[in-house]
């Protein structure tokens, strides 16, 4: 038998899981189909890769070896097939987004970054979906957001960067709501309100929500689930639901933003990649598009401005 790159990215994923019926999940095998694969893996390499220790399986010094020589190896198969496809004459770059402020001055500078170059943009409304898809090669480049300290997991062969580490979330709400002459906003006083969610809030959104709420002493009711900004605008401003919100998003006439005292929930901005289709260079590109189109709407809201300028460690970085 010779070995393979399946095989080599079986044994990385392995060592990086530390269990084998970690490795199979991700993989998408059974356990005995993983384990009798690394005993022919094994006997090709001439002895035991891993034993088990007291966190797992890890690697003997012959399965530091060859996870040395395979992580190398399949780094330069990542390299080959995202300048390959970057070469491609034509060949667009798939960019999937959950719906954040950002994303239209994204694809704006991504249009300047890359001259010529087509970017076919697709919108989901489900975190995982997005990231499934950018997995299984559906996508390239992917934007999305995570909820307090929740982490999407990232399949194999795909690599993350934070683009903004921490920023508050706030509150819309109409402008002729009792609250709207206030500078900020206590959570306890909207137990009364009825709240707007997204159609799949799968970013840990609904469980910092109610996890905030009970501890201002309340059950959050959770009535609306729209995809559609233009309603979703419309019915906060006709008083029927408030909404959790970046500070980032536009100012809309008919409702107001208002910051929450002591940022009970906040966000993180994450850029993902697949190696395989998108060069260093390439993300690079996206991470610096996407950076300077946050930064566009610092400014949409003072308190943002305010909150910006005093936590420069949640500012991209842009060297």
């Amino acid at each position: 038998m010779q070995l393979e790159l399946r095989h080599l990215q079986a044994v990385c994923q392995i060592a990086e899981t530390g269990s084998l019926g970690g490795a199979a999940r991700i993989l998408g095998v059974s356990q005995p189909a993983l384990s009798a694969q690394l005993r022919r893996i094994e006997r090709v390499a001439g002895g035991e890769l891993f034993v088990r220790g007291r966190l797992g399986v890890e690697p003997t010094p012959l399965g530091q070896f060859v996870l040395a020589k395979a992580r190398r190896v399949l780094s330069e198969m990542d390299a080959l097939g995202a300048e390959a496809r970057a070469l491609t004459a034509g060949a667009p770059l798939r960019l999937g987004c959950i719906l954040l402020v950002l994303v239209d001055g994204l694809i704006a500078r991504q249009d300047l970054a890359l001259p010529g170059r087509e970017v076919s943009v697709y919108l989901e409304d489900s975190v995982t979906a997005l990231v499934r898809m950018l997995g299984a090669g559906r996508y390239d480049v992917i934007v999305y957001g995570e909820v307090n300290d929740h982490e999407v997991p990232l399949p194999a062969g795909v690599t993350a960067r934070t683009l903004v580490p921490k920023e508050p979330f706030c509150i819309r709400m109409s402008a002729r709501h009792p609250l709207a002459r206030l500078e900020a906003v206590d959570l306890a006083d909207l137990a009364e309100e009825q709240w707007m969610t997204l159609l799949e809030d799968d970013d840990g959104g609904p469980e910092a929500l109610i996890e905030a709420c009970a501890k201002a002493g309340f059950v959050p009711s959770l009535r609306y689930r729209i995809t559609d900004r233009m309603m979703h605008y419309d019915l906060v401003s006709a008083g029927r639901a408030i909404s959790l919100s970046q500070p980032t998003a536009p100012a809309v006439a008919g409702t107001v933003m208002r910051p929450l005292i002591g940022a009970p929930m906040t966000g993180r901005i994450r850029l993902a990649w697949n190696r395989t289709t998108v060069s260093a260079q390439q993300a690079e590109q996206f991470y610096r598009s996407a950076a300077h189109a946050y930064l566009a709407n610092v400014d949409n809201h003072p308190f943002h401005r305010a909150w910006w300028d005093q936590h420069p460690e949640a500012h991209p970085v842009l060297g």
